[in-house]
């Protein structure tokens, strides 16, 4: 059995694709605002938002357990809308050895897409695989669609 895996999935929101994309990127600490009950804060640690290696603290909730995780963002490709982030400290690495976060944001007419990819490698196999945190991440961008509509 291998340790290594990945997850992904995608969901379709109303707002544009830019506009999930920039959130992500440069104002991920505004999610707090948008999803108080699931990301009650996200802190800069490090460099500055929207940039390749800037440090991030994050402060979610997963299934009522309260988790911190500082991430760097490992890339950022602005014509493909892309972020990368991977975790460097923090409660998700006491079960997985490494974890990555991949977000992009595809145009879909006057939607978008917003796909999902959680790379990871498990300290062992007794670990579960993160599927409660990929579905955290999907009601996640659908809170931050319906908040991106409403402004």
């Amino acid at each position: 059995m291998s340790l290594v895996g990945k997850l992904s999935a995608e969901v379709l929101v109303v707002a544009p694709h830019d506009e999930h994309h920039g959130v992500w990127v440069g104002r991920p600490h505004h999610i707090s605002n948008v999803s108080p009950s699931k990301m009650p804060k996200v802190d800069l640690h490090a460099g500055k938002w929207g940039t390749v290696g800037s440090v991030g603290v994050w402060h979610y909730v997963v299934d009522g357990k309260v988790n911190v995780t500082k991430g760097v963002v490992e890339a950022i490709n602005e014509e493909n809308k892309t972020i990368t982030y991977r975790a460097i400290e923090g409660d998700i690495l006491q079960e997985y050895k490494s974890f990555k976060v991949i977000i992009q944001s595809i145009p879909k007419g006057e939607a978008a897409w917003i796909h999902w990819t959680l790379e990871y490698e498990k300290l062992n196999k007794n670990i579960p695989h993160p599927i409660k945190l990929l579905e955290f991440v999907i009601h996640l961008s659908e809170e931050l669609d319906d908040h991106l509509v409403q402004a």
